[in-house]
């Protein structure tokens, strides 16, 4: 099997995809099937991509996040929805990657186009249940998630 490269020309393709998504975003996976014990992908997303806030349950599903091009705004909240945590990503700032805790209500923007991060965490891959995502937030799509999004842009520079 030939090893999978990492390289400018699949960031390229994979912004480029995300850009054309109707979700502004993509997943190059590593893993061969979702299935597969350990996960491992980059994701490409554009500015105005809206990650719903949510959390794994599952104590295997911590994640692991490491900003590859771009930057991002990492956010997390406590059962209510107020924020508790903000970071900044960057490949050469002072934070360039998080491990973020299973059980933790999270989202991820991209405050550049053509972001990318690379992400790890233990699969097999299994949709979100109703309890995982934040029942205070707006659903995908919505002109309130947008707006949502909107102001949470706004806490990074």
């Amino acid at each position: 099997m030939p090893t999978n490269r990492i390289d400018q020309a699949l960031l390229q393709q994979t912004t480029t995809e995300a850009r054309t998504s109707p979700r502004l975003r993509k997943n190059a996976n590593f893993h061969p099937r979702d299935d597969f014990p350990a996960h491992r992908l980059i994701n490409a997303m554009q500015p105005g991509s809206y990650v719903r806030p949510h959390k794994h349950l599952d104590v295997s599903k911590d994640e692991t996040i490491l900003a590859v091009q771009g930057r991002f705004g990492y956010i997390s909240f406590n059962e209510e929805g107020q924020i508790e945590e903000v970071i900044e990503l960057a490949p050469g700032g002072p934070v360039f990657g998080i491990d973020i805790p299973h059980g933790t209500t999270h989202t991820i923007l991209a405050l550049e186009p053509n972001s990318v991060f690379f992400e790890a965490k233990a699969g097999p891959f299994v949709p979100l249940s109703e309890q995982e995502i934040a029942a205070w937030s707006p659903a995908e799509g919505t002109d309130e998630a947008q707006a949502l999004w909107l102001t949470w842009r706004a806490r990074f520079a």
